[in-house]
Order: C-alpha cells, then sequence, then structure tokens
C-alpha cells in the first residue's frame, strides 16, 4: 500500500504540472453526459437565467413566474365601485422607478401578461397589469371566472376603448402615487391590448411613452391628432391584418408630426412575443430583436 500511495502521489504530481485538473473523490465529472431534460423544462430553465433577458414564452410564463426573485403582488384599484384586479411586480433597485401599464391581450390577465410584467420588472420598471375584465365575468369575477378562453375574448371584445382608458387611468393614478415611483409612466399592449395601447396614447395626455405590439392604430384622423406621447410599434410580417395598415398610419403621423417608429419582422406572425415557438423560428427571432428595443425606448421616455 506504500508503495501503491506512492505512485499515485507521483502520477497526480505530474499531472498537476501538465495541467491537468485534479478532482475530488466523489465530485460529478464536468465532462460526463447528462441526462437531457425535456425540452419544455429545459427552455424554461433558460428563460430563467439572469442572461436571458427576454420575457417568458406562453409555455414558460409559470414557471419564471414561480422562480423569480422579485416582489409581486395583486391589488384591488377601486374604478367607480368595481375593484379591478391589479398585479404589480416591482423592480429591485435603490431609486425610483418608472411606472409601466402592461395591457393583456384579448385573453385577458394570464401568467402570460404576468410573466412580462416580471420581465419589465426585471429591467427596472414598476410593472402594472390590470385585469380590465374585472366585474365583467360570472358573480362580478374577472379573467378567472370564465368558464373557457372564448368567453373570455367575447367579454374583452364587448370593452369600449372610453372604459378601457378609465379603468387604465385609475390603475396609473395608484401606481404614479407609490412610494417607489418616479412620476414618469408609459404604456404597453399585446394584440387587443396593443391597440388599447395605441388608444390610450391619444386618450392620456400625460403618458410618457406607448408601446405597441400588433395592435391596430385609432382609424379616426381626430383621435390620432391627440398623441403626444412617442409610439413605438412591432408587427409580424405575416400578420397582414394588422400589419397592413402600418404604412397609412406612418404616413398620418408624419403629416400630425407625432412620434412613431413602427418595426415589421419578416416571416413572424401575430403574438410573436408570446408564442415564440412559432413560425419555423421567425417569431424567436422578432422577439429577440423587439425587446432591447422596447426596453430601451421605455428607458428612454421615462427615466
Amino acid at each position: 500500500m506504500r508503495h501503491v500511495s506512492r505512485y499515485v502521489l507521483i502520477a497526480i504530481v505530474l499531472g498537476v504540472l501538465s495541467g491537468w485538473s485534479v478532482m475530488p473523490v466523489g465530485a460529478a465529472d464536468p465532462t460526463a453526459t447528462k441526462s437531457p431534460k425535456t425540452p419544455a423544462k429545459a427552455a424554461g430553465k433558460a428563460a430563467a437565467t439572469k442572461a436571458d433577458p427576454l420575457p417568458p414564452s406562453e409555455e414558460t410564463a409559470k414557471e419564471r413566474l414561480d422562480e423569480s426573485p422579485r416582489h409581486a403582488e395583486m391589488v384591488d384599484v377601486d374604478v367607480g365601485g368595481t375593484p379591478v384586479h391589479t398585479w404589480v411586480a416591482y423592480p429591485e433597485r435603490p431609486d425610483k422607478a418608472p411606472v409601466v401599464l402592461v395591457i393583456h391581450e384579448i385573453f385577458g390577465l394570464s401568467d402570460w401578461i404576468r410573466g412580462v410584467a416580471d420581465q419589465l420588472a426585471a429591467e427596472g420598471f414598476i410593472a402594472v397589469a390590470p385585469d380590465l375584465l374585472s366585474g365583467k365575468g360570472p358573480n362580478g369575477g374577472g379573467t378567472e371566472a370564465f368558464a373557457s378562453r372564448d368567453d373570455v375574448t367575447k367579454a374583452a371584445s364587448s370593452l369600449s376603448p372610453d372604459e378601457v382608458a378609465t379603468r387604465l387611468n385609475a390603475v396609473r393614478a395608484y401606481a404614479l402615487a407609490l412610494a417607489a415611483a418616479n412620476g414618469k409612466s408609459a404604456a404597453i399592449g399585446f394584440c387587443w391590448g396593443g391597440t388599447m395601447s395605441f388608444a390610450y396614447a391619444a386618450a392620456q395626455p400625460a403618458l410618457n411613452a406607448a408601446v405597441v405590439y400588433y395592435g391596430a392604430a385609432p382609424a379616426d384622423p381626430a383621435t390620432l391628432v391627440k398623441i403626444k406621447a412617442p409610439v413605438l410599434g412591432f408587427y409580424g410580417g405575416d400578420d397582414a391584418r394588422v400589419t397592413g395598415s402600418v404604412d397609412a398610419t406612418k404616413v398620418k403621423m408624419q403629416v400630425f408630426e407625432r412620434p412613431y417608429e413602427p418595426h415589421i419582422y419578416e416571416g413572424a406572425g401575430h403574438g410573436f412575443l408570446r408564442a415564440q415557438g412559432g413560425q419555423n423560428g421567425a417569431n424567436l427571432r422578432a422577439t429577440e430583436q423587439a425587446w432591447p428595443l422596447t426596453v430601451a425606448f421605455l428607458r428612454q421616455h421615462t427615466s
């Protein structure tokens, strides 16, 4: 045993001098092949790392929320006697932060929208996502009270821009009154919510910025001319129903001298930020380009 130990010692010394790494007994071999995770699980873990600055997809949203280190809470904001359920996600920063209103899709307040709010909080914003269907569901409930997604979309479609603006104004006032808020505010919306974000830019002249993801602009030029905040738009090249009107909107905004910056991503479809795995990779490429522009734009106009 004495001779064996001596040879082992000599081998270790020679190995160290030759640049080998000495691994403690029982340590895991970093070169060993690990059991692959399921694709959904692996994607969720990758998206949850700090190195990945993108919002979650619909498939990974719940896991991202469960693993988020940030504080978030559901509050009720009174709007004419109706409590509007509102998800508030806070950033971790020592100074005061801007407020970003997150306007949900036609599918209501979902885990995905809350995941987007969490990502905005990670970027340094107080993200406030109201359930605009609060009080519209069975027994006075909100999104969660409807029996099906079809019922949710029908209810959302029945909301008028004026009613949405009233609720957004109340939620915005609540958020701006928070001790952590810096007094600046912006709106960001997706799909139906993108259309509402564009409309809200006209309805709320004190808004500092508006982001529109694949939402339509107000059709009435008299509404467009009321917009004071800069508007940033993102659209899928394969989403002609919405994207087909972008050029005309750009001309109108130029005539009215209103700042509007649209981006169209070739091959991407409607809802690309949520459906990041779709369109043969085009949706993810669009997300990877659109989201950094979104964050930079919001910081530019709300800092």
